[in-house]
């Protein structure tokens, strides 16, 4: 006899169901690839970030022509400041905030006004380092803000590792481009650049695999 009743499905044996579930294993090398890829994309865009630090200081160079002031200091490390924080800040943009860019601005105002007015404006070797100790930081305080704008744990180290890489930076731009120290610029040269950036990118990188297993178990999160 024939009826409208509905037909219930019939349920999923254990068999069935075990099939449909997800297998973590099988997931597990494409999300290793996913953060593998995040990190290389990174690392591809910290080039550009590299490129703005001669970049950022020709530039400011051109409105303040040397650091010999407090003014000029300021104004040149305002200036570099911000270009080079726009460029990290587009580097690093999945895991930092915006406040990168005006923290970088800052500190490179102060720790640049502080660090040559220390030295009293000087272009010897030994003064170009302690400038360099004193400007990349920008004072405790503006490291420690910089530092907590990013998503990273242990970014704090970084900001340690800094300063003593940026004063290795002036080192080896004293020895290259001679011009550069004579002219006072606000930033060191493209041969600074790169060291600065091996000593850095290499921190950035520990950092950054030392962060794989929490991005892949936010993503398994995600995906269930």
């Amino acid at each position: 006899m024939a009826t409208n009743a509905p037909v219930l499905p019939r349920p999923d044996s254990q068999h069935e169901v075990a099939s449909k579930a997800p297998d973590d294993r099988n997931d597990a090398p494409s999300r290793a690839v996913h953060t593998q890829g995040d990190w290389r994309g990174t690392a591809r865009r910290m080039w550009l970030w590299l490129l703005s630090l001669p970049i950022g200081g020709y530039i400011a160079d051109l409105e303040i022509n040397g650091v010999d002031s407090v003014g000029t200091a300021l104004a040149g490390g305002l200036i570099a400041g911000a270009v080079i924080g726009a460029a990290g800040w587009f580097a690093l943009r999945q895991r930092v905030s915006w406040l990168w860019i005006p923290a970088t601005t800052v500190g490179m105002a102060v720790g640049l006004a502080a660090g040559a007015a220390l030295v009293d404006y000087g272009i010897g070797r030994g003064d170009l380092m302690l400038m360099g100790c004193c400007d990349r930081p920008g004072g405790r305080g503006v490291a420690g803000a910089r530092a907590r704008t990013t998503q990273i744990p242990g970014a704090f180290w970084w900001a340690v590792v800094n300063p003593p890489a940026w004063a290795l930076g002036w080192l080896v731009t004293s020895y290259v481009i001679t011009a550069n120290v004579k002219e006072q610029f606000p930033v060191f040269g493209g041969s600074g650049a790169i060291v600065f950036g091996l000593l850095t990118l290499f921190v950035l990188a520990v950092l950054f695999r030392g962060t794989a297993p929490e991005v892949e178990e936010r993503q398994a999160a995600a995906a269930r």
